[in-house]
């Protein structure tokens, strides 16, 4: 079982950056591929950037490609996502997620374990 927490949303005005946080609880954080979505009012939830257990790897959807950099501390059973050169179509909240599995990296059904989500919010 893995708890997950997320941090570090909040308002920022379009070209600025934030990092966000996803804390996780449980043994063998390692073990876990970790990945990132986010779901805006009215749409689907969408991938935006997974990494691989020893941080070997990592995705990202087209649309933050070049913005956003996806990491993580196994010490600290932690994922960072920097997410700089924000745009309003970034707006979203968003989710931290966790799978043992390693295919299908940017479908959601793939994931078992979720955070709460935290807003992000991105002004013109």
């Amino acid at each position: 079982q893995v708890q997950l927490v997320e941090s570090g949303g909040g308002l920022v005005q379009a070209g600025g950056s934030l990092r966000l946080s996803c804390a996780a609880s449980g043994r063998s954080f390692s073990r876990y591929s970790m990945g990132w979505f986010r779901q805006a009012p009215g749409k689907e939830r969408e991938f935006v950037s997974r990494i691989s257990g020893s941080a070997g790897s990592t995705y990202y959807a087209d649309s933050v490609k070049g913005r956003v950099t996806i990491s993580r501390d196994n010490a600290k059973n932690t994922v960072y996502l920097q997410m700089n050169s924000l745009k309003p179509e970034d707006t979203a909240v968003y989710y931290c997620a966790a799978t043992t599995r390693i295919t299908n990296v940017m479908v959601a059904a793939q994931y078992d374990y979720w955070g709460q989500g935290t807003q992000v919010t991105v002004s013109s």
